[in-house]
């Protein structure tokens, strides 16, 4: 068998990548995306007529709409070829406004709901700031389903399972990165790899907590650099993956055994932990690398919702 198969049985597969083309020959249950994947996606010649029959049928719409229709559309492509779920981004420069966000979430929901998509099939994503969790908490209360990105510090995972988020996505490669960066000459790759990973470690914490206490919301590690970390994670609730390490998986017959265990959590003796806005903003501004991460996160994914935005403008 080989490990992609045997990660399945621990393990919901989920594809990250706005390449619709690319989903059938991997067969995951869910599928995400994020501006920058869609920015690379409407890049390919074989998805150009998709963003110009997109803008030619909405030109006249604000550039927010256009954006969200465009979003949608690969979205309805994607839940084609899947069973199950796709994750779709609000615009990130939202991401410290929680009325707008709730209103532009809202939207796609509704032109989801046109095309005749399920409501349970869409998380709408949003970075995990205060607001942007203030605005899950609202959504969810709504019965719209939000999948909290940008996670990299443990105190956003706890403001997410108190908001009874539907899931998060805690970001393993780019903690790796950060460290790496920080450890500069330093950084042993051999002493780092596997369970020693700070992401890996990061996404565990958060697995045992929410498992630990009972907290329904799901676990989906994501942003990997290499199978290592993906191996490390086997049991955890979902992990999205993109193209690249799901073939490396699909081609490697070497055993996986789970490392992450909801039973083994359950029995552990950790501190409940819970935060109000206060304790949040000191917690998060405590961790330099989640402030960072975050920070540089919201920017990268701006930047290329403008990016996106000048391609509509020049279709």
């Amino acid at each position: 068998m080989h490990q992609l198969d045997a990660l399945r049985q621990f393990t919901t597969v989920v594809a990250d990548t706005g390449d619709f083309h690319q989903l059938a020959q991997f067969q995951p249950r869910d599928a995400t995306t994020n501006p920058s994947l869609i920015l690379k996606a409407v890049q390919k010649p074989e998805y150009a007529p998709l963003l110009q029959s997109t803008v030619a049928q909405w030109k006249n719409r604000p550039m927010d709409e256009i954006i969200d229709r465009l979003l949608v559309r690969f979205g309805c492509e994607i839940l084609s070829i899947i069973p199950g779920r796709v994750s779709t981004e609000v615009d990130a420069r939202l991401s410290f406004d929680t009325s707008a966000t709730v209103s532009r979430a809202e939207r796609i929901i509704e032109l989801y709901q046109a095309e005749g998509i399920h409501i349970d099939r869409v998380l709408i994503k949003i970075a995990a700031t205060w607001e942007g969790i203030e605005a899950a908490r609202k959504l969810e209360s709504k019965g719209i389903h939000t999948n909290l990105t940008l996670l990299f510090s443990f105190c956003q995972a706890v403001a997410c399972g108190q908001a009874k988020v539907q899931l998060i996505s805690p970001f393993v490669g780019r903690i790796y990165d950060w460290y790496k960066k920080q450890a500069g000459a330093n950084w042993n790759e051999a002493a780092m790899a596997g369970a020693n990973d700070p992401g890996v470690q990061s996404v565990r914490r958060i697995f045992n907590h929410y498992k630990r206490f009972g907290i329904a919301t799901e676990v989906m590690g994501a942003s990997f650099r290499n199978v290592g970390q993906i191996t490390a994670l086997a049991g955890c609730d979902l992990l999205t993956i993109a193209p690249d390490l799901l073939a490396q998986l699909a081609g490697t017959e070497a055993p996986l055994p789970r490392a992450l265990d909801a039973d083994a959590a359950r029995a552990m003796d950790l501190p409940f932990v819970q935060y109000d806005e206060a304790g949040f903003r000191y917690a998060l501004n405590d961790d330099p690398m989640g402030t960072e991460k975050l920070a540089e996160g919201i920017r990268a994914f701006a930047v290329d919702t403008v990016k996106l935005e000048q391609l509509i403008l020049a279709a």
